[in-house]
């Protein structure tokens, strides 16, 4: 018994490695912002790490929800910034206004020409029955900043 115990405690699933500490967030960004202005998409930037486990569970659920995954993929460039010891990439933070104030994750939409439209903390996507992100708020979100939502043709009658 006490030999399964320990074999059983001593297995850890690893976590995922969703945020690259070594990636040049600069030139993700920039390939982001060109792809979603020829596809009339904007850019969604999760800012967090691999260490943060409310970062994973939100990536948990955008993988796993397929409203929510089939809504991202059509209306957004998803770029994943790392925000770590090893790596706070305070460069480009600073150039998105300080998001990490939020906390993390944190989200900043892009425009299609790669300005800042919108930042959101990610506190507010937060369900209220269970430990997470609520798949409905967090759609909401989307929805509210996607490129449709803003575009002033989406408003005129026809």
């Amino acid at each position: 018994m006490v030999l399964s115990l320990s074999f059983a405690f001593g297995q850890q699933t690893e976590k995922p490695k969703i945020y690259n500490e070594e990636a040049n967030p600069k030139v993700d960004i920039a390939n982001a912002v060109q792809k979603a202005s020829t596809e009339k998409k904007h850019v969604l930037l999760q800012i967090g790490g691999n260490w943060c486990a409310w970062c994973i569970m939100f990536d948990k659920l955008t993988k796993e929800n397929q409203e929510v995954k089939d809504y991202i993929a059509n209306n957004y460039e998803v770029v994943h910034v790392n925000y770590s010891p090893k790596n706070k990439n305070e460069e480009t933070l600073a150039a998105l206004n300080h998001p990490e104030r939020f906390g993390f994750p944190v989200f900043v939409i892009l425009d299609g020409k790669g300005n800042l439209i919108h930042t959101q903390n990610s506190g507010y996507l937060e369900s209220k029955e269970v430990k997470g992100h609520d798949p409905k708020v967090v759609l909401e979100f989307l929805q509210n900043w996607s490129y449709k939502a803003l575009d002033p043709a989406s408003y005129i009658k026809k």
